[in-house]
């Protein structure tokens, strides 16, 4: 099973959370989109461990069963299509989230994050875990 992680997912396996290490350590491929790094490197620049940090993102990032997303145009298209709907619904999600959806349906990867607000995309796979 290939996974995509939210930021909070991130953070927390780096914490040592039991279920999010669980679901890591699970999946054939683990993917991180652009929009979690950018997220990941900007709580980095504002804490106090910086360079640590940005050492252990890069070896997560370095491990042969992690890959990396850039956003291109069809994830740009996805990202207008949900947030679309999620408009005609009436159910908006934080923009970065839409996102990071749009990169989980691109790659056909399942979305693991402790955020509930995902059940809002129709046709997303995704694995909300708890807090």
């Amino acid at each position: 099973m290939t996974i995509l992680l939210d930021t909070n997912v991130y953070v927390a396996f780096k914490r040592g959370a039991e279920e999010a290490m669980h679901h890591i350590r699970g999946a054939e491929r683990v993917l991180l989109s652009a929009v979690v790094a950018g997220e990941l490197l900007f709580g980095f620049r504002n804490g106090s461990r910086f360079e640590r940090n940005l050492r252990e993102f890069h070896a997560f990032l370095d491990d042969p069963h992690v890959g990396f997303l850039d956003v291109g145009r069809t994830t740009a298209d996805r990202f207008a299509r949900i947030a679309a709907q999620l408009r005609r619904l009436g159910r908006p999600i934080p923009t970065n989230d839409v996102w990071i959806a749009a990169h989980a349906m691109e790659s056909g990867a399942e979305l693991v994050s402790y955020d509930g607000h995902f059940a809002a995309i129709d046709g997303l796979v995704w694995t909300q875990l708890a807090a």
